[in-house]
């Protein structure tokens, strides 16, 4: 697994990703809370990361995982989302998608999926 490659994104995303981390959505603050300061078997995650010409919600380069949070704007935005995340894998960056509401309501079964993944891809046992 590549540790810390670097993504190329435009300059003028670093404003926005910084305004996005100031207006965090309640989901959003909720996953932050469980994965920040390497919570998740020591893997450092960051919010609002810049990549090509999007921010995905959370990312962990040394594990290459994109975490994206849908809420209702993704479901109107669905084509544009798959375009986004198809040109983002190119760059061998893999994504684990949850509903708004079910990281509001089940954090639990969140936080299993995103260690079972890791697990699966970082053989820890």
């Amino acid at each position: 697994m590549a540790k810390n490659k670097i993504i190329p994104y435009r300059a003028d995303l670093k404003t926005k990703a910084r305004e996005l981390r100031r207006n965090s959505t309640l989901s959003e603050i909720l996953l932050w809370q469980e994965i920040k300061e390497r919570k998740l078997f020591g893997y450092q995650f960051h919010r609002q990361v810049p990549m090509l010409d999007f921010i995905v919600d959370f990312y962990s380069h040394e594990l290459q995982l994109a975490i994206e949070i849908d809420g209702y704007s993704h479901s109107q935005n669905y084509k544009y989302d798959i375009k986004r995340q198809a040109e983002i894998e190119q760059y061998g960056v893999q994504f684990l998608r949850f509903d708004d509401m079910e990281v509001k309501r089940d954090m639990q079964n969140v936080l299993r999926t995103l260690e079972s993944w890791i697990r699966d891809k970082s053989q820890i046992k």
